[in-house]
């Protein structure tokens, strides 16, 4: 099953929602517009762990360019499940996270990235990596996700059939029945194509992840 990664919340009602349908809430510590402070994502998270005590759903923390003590700091303090580092974090700036660790790799072929999807084959990794480590997103000068870009789907495909990757870079109701169909992607992520005018949007976050249980039933017939 498509593992579903909603990212950028920004409030308890959002994030109640998207809890119903991913699996993986999104909460964005990075300077962005998306940006929420400590508060709001103790907030966010207790909220949802309390309305739904079993609920399997885990936080990822998307940081760009901190420090090892500041994020976590902000692990511990808001009980976060995972940290996304969305910048151009090398592995020893990485060194010292205290849980699991995604990457966003944006298909530069530079050795940082080289280096990252390294990690995957080996045994055991020098840093403790997600159960899906690498997210795949689009390549935009200057910005570090949330750009509405379209990633490469050929390369990003290719890539998935020797790691799982979440994909990530423009998707949204509308596209990401195609793009699970031509990439074959362990999991999606998405931010701004479940929003309107800015702001997360309750019935995009529904249409998304129907678009995505919808394709998955294809596949499993064909």
């Amino acid at each position: 099953m498509t593992t579903i990664k909603i990212c950028g919340l920004q409030t308890v009602e959002h994030a109640l929602t998207a809890a119903q349908w991913a699996d993986w809430l999104g909460l964005v510590f990075a300077p962005s517009r998306r940006q929420v402070t400590v508060a709001q994502a103790v907030s966010i998270v207790q909220a949802v762990r309390q309305h739904d005590p079993e609920s399997c759903v885990r936080f990822v923390g998307l940081f760009v360019h901190a420090s090892v003590v500041s994020i976590n700091e902000i692990v511990r303090t808001c009980q976060l499940d995972y940290v996304q580092l969305a910048g151009d974090e090398t592995l020893a700036q990485a060194e010292g996270i205290c849980c699991p660790v995604i990457k966003v790799i944006r298909m530069r072929d530079d050795p940082n990235e080289q280096a990252w999807l390294a990690l995957m084959h080996a045994n055991p990794p020098s840093l403790p990596l997600a159960t899906c480590p690498y997210i795949i997103d689009a390549d935009q000068a200057g910005r570090y996700g949330g750009t509405g870009k379209l990633a490469d789907w050929q390369r990003a495909a290719m890539l998935a059939q020797r790691a799982r990757i979440t994909l990530a870079g423009g998707l949204t109701p509308e596209n990401v029945a195609a793009a699970i169909m031509q990439v074959r992607p362990w999991g999606v992520d998405v931010s701004s194509g479940v929003e309107i005018d800015g702001m997360k949007d309750h019935q995009r976050i529904v249409a998304f992840a129907m678009a995505v249980r919808a394709v998955e039933n294809c596949l499993e017939v064909a």
